[in-house]
């Protein structure tokens, strides 16, 4: 598979789930010897626009406030960027904002958006996954999310080395009372 350079968009949690899951990453990094990165939840993966990215960012922040997601709950795969994930469900708030930022860079890449917040980032035995997985509570029936981050990567995604050059390109909050 090509790798190539893209800008992924993500919603960032806030208090007190932000500090929860960033608690969990930084625990299964040190124990996995594996990277730590910022708590999100990719909503859209597109061309590496940075202009694009910051119109998008802002055409987001106007026309979307808080964002509310339902955590489905704690699940595993042998995909790399989802070794280990909280899956949401999908929502009419998460679609609208999607769809803004596509528009707003005019990025119609084939993203799928499959709402989940990554917890560790680490080619494991399915035994050690499921065995971490069982081991996770979410205690938070909603999880809100007040601000998006474009963020340069490469695409695929995989390796350590690739999380930690990870770069936040451009940043917007999300604020006032959900609709």
């Amino acid at each position: 598979m090509t790798r190539q350079t893209v800008i992924a968009y993500w919603l960032i949690p806030s208090e007190p789930a932000h500090s929860f899951f960033q608690r969990i990453i930084n625990d299964l990094a040190r124990r996995c010897d594996a990277p730590v990165f910022e708590p999100h939840v990719t909503i859209h993966v597109g061309a590496d626009r940075a202009d694009a990215a910051k119109n998008a960012l802002r055409a987001a922040a106007r026309e979307c406030k808080l964002i509310g997601l339902k955590p489905l709950g704690i699940d595993q795969s042998n995909d790399f960027i989802k070794t280990l994930f909280v899956q949401f469900a999908a929502s009419a708030e998460l679609s609208k904002i999607n769809g803004i930022i596509r528009e707003a860079a005019n990025d119609w890449s084939q993203y799928e958006l499959k709402p989940h917040l990554s917890l560790l980032y680490k080619n494991l035995a399915v035994a050690t996954r499921c065995e971490l997985a069982a081991s996770i509570n979410v205690p938070f029936v909603e999880v809100t999310f007040d601000a998006i981050k474009a963020v340069r990567c490469v695409s695929p995604t995989e390796s350590g080395a690739d999380v930690e050059a990870w770069r936040v390109v451009a940043a917007a909050s999300l604020s006032g009372d959900r609709a």
